[in-house]
């Protein structure tokens, strides 16, 4: 039993290096320009750990991609949604949002390279999973707070992630992220500031 427990600790602890080695590589330059030996070597593991674990580099990606899309939706403080001012707080959300849209390790990895490598549709898989709900339980709390007339909050939520997604995307090409970011601000203010009563 402690011989499995040590294989297990093992096996996670290549796990975490290997994630550890290649989400600041992916940051930095990109998928493509980050080579499957590079990693291994930044991880001080083989190859074949990396084939054993994730199937790969785009498997590596994938994990890593999930790995900072749980940390942007754990960053969100939606604590606010019984305190009165439900529609505030997804308008908070928004800022929150394009701010984090401006940091370099998640446009690289979510925006830019996450729906490149992953393709369309795991990337949208994985962005409903992780911020699909928030907007929901936002959306739900505003409407129950009579802030916003009853809607079907499954599709408006659809329709508000890809508003933000595109923002955010806007976002990483401009040229001038920061102005990039005040339009963008502007115009999802005034999507969610259109569904008030």
């Amino acid at each position: 039993m402690a011989e499995r427990r040590t294989q297990a600790e093992r096996r996670a602890a290549t796990r975490a290096a290997l994630l550890s080695a290649a989400r600041p590589l992916f940051a930095e330059r990109g998928y493509e320009a980050v080579s499957s030996e590079e990693i291994v070597v930044a991880a001080g593991v083989t190859r074949g750990a990396l084939y054993h674990h994730f199937d790969g580099k785009r498997g590596l990606f994938a994990a890593v991609f999930e790995e900072v899309e749980a940390e942007l939706a754990d960053s969100f403080d939606f604590s606010g949604l019984e305190a009165g001012d439900p529609l505030g707080v997804l308008l908070a959300a928004v800022d929150q949002f394009l701010d984090l849209s401006l940091d370099s390790q998640a446009q690289q990895i979510v925006l830019i390279d996450g729906p490149a490598v992953l393709g369309w549709e795991l990337w949208h898989e994985i962005e409903e999973r992780h911020g699909l709900g928030l907007i929901e339980a936002g959306l739900q709390a505003a409407i129950d707070a009579g802030q916003v007339p009853p809607l079907p909050v499954p599709e408006v939520a659809l329709m508000i992630l890809g508003a933000l997604i595109e923002a955010g995307l806007q976002m990483a090409r401009a040229g001038d992220q920061q102005a990039a970011k005040e339009r963008a601000a502007t115009g999802l203010r005034a999507l969610l500031g259109g569904l008030a009563t």
